[in-house]
This record gives C-alpha cells, structure tokens and sequence, in this order.
C-alpha cells in the first residue's frame, strides 16, 4: 500500500505540474502588453511549477511515503495559490478590467477546474480518504467529459474560420460531448452504489469510444499544426496540451474497467505518463 501511494501521488504530480507549468503559459501568452504584473505573477507560476515537475521526475518509486506526504502538501500549496490567481483572472475578465486581452473567461475557468482537481486529488492521496469506486468512476467522467467538452469548443474558437471543414468537427464533438456530460449528470444523481451494476460498465464503454475519436481528432489537429498544414492561431503547445489530457482521460477510463472486471492493476499501469 506505501508504494501504491507514493506511485499514485508522483504520477498525479508528473502529469498535473506539467499541466499547470503550461496553463501559466498560456495565460501570460494573453495578457497584454501592459498587464506586467500578471505577466510577472505567471511566469512565477512557470517557475514554481517547472521545479515542481522537475523534482517528482528524479523522486524513485521506492521513496518514503513521510516524504510523499510532505511534498504532496508542499505541492498542493502551490497548487491552492495558481488557483487563487486564475480566479482572480476571471474575475478581472467578467468585470472588464482587462479589454482586449486574450483569453477567454470560459479558459480560464477551465483551467482553474483542473487545478481544484489537482489539488482534491493531493488532498485525498494524503488523508487516505479515496471514494468508493462507483462515486470515483461517475466523479471523474463528470469532470473530464466537461473538460472534453471544453476542449472542442476551444478549438472550434481557435481554428481560422476558413477550416470550415474542421470547425464543423470540432462543433459536432462539442455537441457529442455535452450530451454525454448530461448523461453522466443524470447517473450522477441515482448514484449506482453497487461497483457490479451493469450500467457502469456501459457508461465507461461508451464514453472510451467518443474520447478515443476526439484524442485522434486533437491528434491530427496537432500533427497539422506542427507541419503548418492548417490555419489557426493555436499554440502548438496547446495542440499537444489538449491531446495529452485526452490520452488522460483514456487511460482513467482503462483503470476504472480493471477495477470493475477485477484485473490486477499493476505498477506498470500506475507509472503511466
């Protein structure tokens, strides 16, 4: 059980620094010129969470868990303050005290859920305090099919409006996956609380399907931004960013029918990057 705890909290803390390193970089990349300190306080972020990242990469599986649990906090730290500054950000953009800038409010919303994600994920590593499998399973696909769902209406927005082609995909996902967001609402209100209920499996059965053709989807889309094959003024990082959560998604999905069908779930499966 130590070295499941310390396996689950450093590949929450490899895949989610990362995340919150690049987050910090996109919202710099859509201040203004003038926005200087926003733009210092988000470079800090860049730093703290680059360091961040950098230490949990050298940390061995075998560590202390005394240890796991004092960085977990210290993470969890930094992660409760980057949270406090996207919300701030919003803020500033619903009253209109930041014209022209480059962001929109449905962003960074979006990427202050992920950090409130992080941050409960390090909460509940350190307590001990996991949910039941049935709540976790509904729980996650809550959250990342809004975070899908988000993800398509982005790149929709993102895309030059002469890719029609593609903007009429990326709208069609984001219809797809609204629909599957109410749905999981829907269980998420009768909450199944027995993990052998059948309609768990063909919740996850169904949602893998939809999430694999948007990560090829967003896989193309990267693929052809880095080539400089279509138009649109989306980061390359970003292309790469929203690919990555996708194959996340993917692979939470993966561990959740483990658990259901009762297959072991190895180290391996838990040092996925």
């Amino acid at each position: 059980m130590a070295n499941e705890f310390v396996t689950r909290s450093l590949d929450e803390i490899r895949f989610w620094s990362r995340i919150m390193k690049e987050h910090s970089l996109f919202l710099r990349l859509g201040f203004r010129a003038e926005d200087t300190q926003l733009i210092n306080e988000a470079n800090q972020f860049i730093a703290i969470f680059e360091a961040i990242e950098n230490r949990a990469n050298t940390l061995p599986l075998d560590s202390d868990p005394q240890a796991i649990i004092r960085f977990n906090s210290e993470v969890h730290n930094a992660v409760s303050h980057i949270w406090v500054f996207k919300r701030k950000v919003l803020g500033l953009i619903l009253t209109c005290q930041l014209p022209g800038a480059n962001n929109f409010p449905l962003l960074v919303d979006h990427v202050s859920r992920e950090a409130n994600y992080f941050r409960n994920r390090l909460a509940e590593l350190n307590l001990g305090k996991l949910e039941p499998l049935p709540d976790a399973i509904i729980d996650e696909n809550v959250f990342f099919l809004r975070i899908m769902a988000d993800h398509a209406k982005f790149i929709s927005h993102l895309l030059d409006p002469s890719e029609r082609k593609l903007v009429d995909q990326a709208n069609e996902f984001s219809h797809d996956f609204d629909q599957l967001l109410f749905q999981a609402r829907d269980i998420e209100s009768m909450r199944p609380q027995s993990q052998s209920v059948p309609i768990l499996d063909q919740f996850l059965d169904q949602n893998r399907v939809s999430v694999k053709s948007l990560r090829d989807f967003k896989q193309t889309a990267r693929d052809l931004i880095n080539a400089c094959k279509i138009k649109s003024i989306i980061h390359p990082l970003l292309a790469d960013h929203v690919f990555r959560e996708a194959e996340r998604f993917l692979f939470i999905i993966d561990m959740f029918e483990r658990h259901l069908t009762g297959t072991p779930v190895s180290m391996r499966d838990l040092e996925h990057d």
